[in-house]
């Protein structure tokens, strides 16, 4: 383990000599691997990532699954035609097979996400994110409403005294969901799973989202990469989603290169 974490170039050669016959591969989407957009639905995907990611599945034999805060069904979408295992909704929804169904925790009351969704008022730059399980307001186009939004939520939960929520912040996002409900849970539970168990799990994040993987990933065995943010326990550090986008490549190419 490397007890500084090397940011770059550096990374990306510690990054591209992993083992693809012994790891597991836990990504996450949303600036990390793509580049952040004006709104959830105003993101690309390569066809250059789509094909990194088919050829590391297969090489890893299925161990890769994403690991993001949004519904899996957004992200078949997002990277068809593949269809991969997934961690969705910061831990909320499962599918550890790509023919698998999705499992899924109990919905949040719609009035509860009706009231919280009031908060988007036309003009008001507020994007809702209604998942089901949780809400998300995003305000990264309109920044200036960050307090009105943590007020908009604290009045809806005080109304809802019977239902347990949390506040999940993110990146120029505040999400409503259930406790005890992470992505740091989620891994843990996909990595006791074919074929992820027996895996050293090597995870790449980017936001305090994800703070409850790398939080578990000495527990696993784990290695832990970041984008552009600083956690405790880190092997490496990329700049930018294009650093991953490129290290994902560099180790697809010596995966199959190892198999030939």
């Amino acid at each position: 383990m490397v007890t500084q974490p090397i940011a770059n170039e550096t990374a990306t050669g510690i990054f591209a000599e992993l083992d693809v016959k012994s790891i597991a591969l836990l990504l996450d989407v949303d600036g990390t691997m793509i580049d952040i957009g004006p709104s959830p639905h105003e993101v690309h995907v390569s066809d250059e990532l789509r094909d990194s990611l088919a050829r590391l599945s297969r090489a890893t034999d299925g161990a890769l699954a994403l690991v993001s805060g949004r519904p899996i069904s957004d992200l078949d979408e997002l990277f068809a035609p593949l269809k991969l295992p997934a961690v969705g909704g910061h831990g909320a929804e499962m599918r550890v097979h790509a023919s698998d169904a999705i499992r899924s925790m109990a919905l949040l009351p719609q009035e509860l996400r009706r009231h919280l969704a009031t908060a988007a008022t036309p003009g008001s730059g507020v994007i809702v994110e209604d998942k089901g399980y949780s809400l998300a307001l995003h305000y990264r186009q309109a920044p200036q409403h960050e307090d009105r939004l943590r007020s908009h939520i604290a009045a809806g939960r005080a109304a809802y005294p019977a239902e347990a929520t949390e506040v999940l912040p993110g990146k120029a996002m505040l999400e409503v969901k259930r406790p005890n409900v992470s992505k740091g849970e989620g891994v843990r539970d996909l990595m006791k799973c074919p074929p992820f168990a027996g895996r050293v799990p090597v995870f790449i994040g980017d936001d305090v989202t994800d703070e409850s993987v790398f939080a578990v990933l000495p527990a696993l065995g784990g290695k832990g990469f970041s984008v552009g943010r600083r956690f405790a326990g880190l092997t490496g550090i990329f700049d930018t989603p294009l650093d991953v986008r490129r290290a994902l490549q560099r180790l697809a190419a010596n995966g199959q290169a190892h198999r030939a």
